[in-house]
């Protein structure tokens, strides 16, 4: 997701390492594996206000499978403005915070942080998912709020800028990284994320 050569996107989503995950396979103890899809998920997936395309149904198929396997995941999702990329992550994040693991998006600025908290507040209004939005836009008082949820469990999606990435970013249990305009961001930093995934999971 996120712009790249002209009007190409780029992004990338991944779930990291968890110790005991249930029977998904025979690597299952190493490795998180999400729950198959439910009649919550489908009814999730129905409430899209669009008619999906035949790439993106494509494309949120096999990130779906892939959350399902006993292996980590890291998919790249790419695709021209309007594709619907954002869409293919909701999917994800619904799947994630259904099994209580908590996600997190990271995108490089803060306009594009507060588009897609309003998004995803649109999409998931219907059921009891707290979001929460960390960008220097934010009062610090809102932003220790967001902390201590993210420590707590209390907040299941966090959008937010390179905020995201500073030391006083813990999460209990996370599961699931979303980065937009992946190519935007350095290796070390999608790598201290997922740090923090494996050790919320150790």
């Amino acid at each position: 997701m996120g712009a790249h050569q002209g009007t190409r996107q780029n992004g990338i989503v991944s779930h990291g390492r968890r110790p005991g995950a249930g029977p998904c396979g025979a690597s299952a103890a190493s490795w998180l594996c999400f729950s198959q899809e439910t009649g919550l998920h489908r009814e999730f997936e129905s409430s899209f206000e669009y008619v999906e395309t035949e790439d993106q149904l494509r494309a949120i198929q096999e990130v779906l499978v892939d959350m399902e396997r006993s292996r980590p995941m890291e998919r790249l999702v790419c695709g021209d403005v309007g594709y619907g990329k954002t869409e293919v992550a909701m999917r994800a994040a619904f799947k994630a915070v259904y099994d209580n693991k908590q996600v997190a998006v990271l995108v490089p600025t803060t306009v594009l942080a507060q588009q897609h908290y309003d998004t995803f507040q649109r999409r998931f209004a219907p059921y009891a998912v707290h979001i929460g939005l960390l960008s220097r836009l934010r009062s610090r008082k809102e932003q220790q709020q967001v902390l201590a949820g993210l420590r707590q469990g209390t907040v299941d999606i966090v959008i937010g800028t390179h905020r995201l990435l500073q030391k006083d970013v813990q999460f209990k249990d996370l599961g699931l990284l979303v980065v937009d305009e992946e190519h935007r961001f350095g290796v070390a930093h999608k790598e201290k994320l997922n740090a923090s995934a494996s050790k919320s999971m150790s």
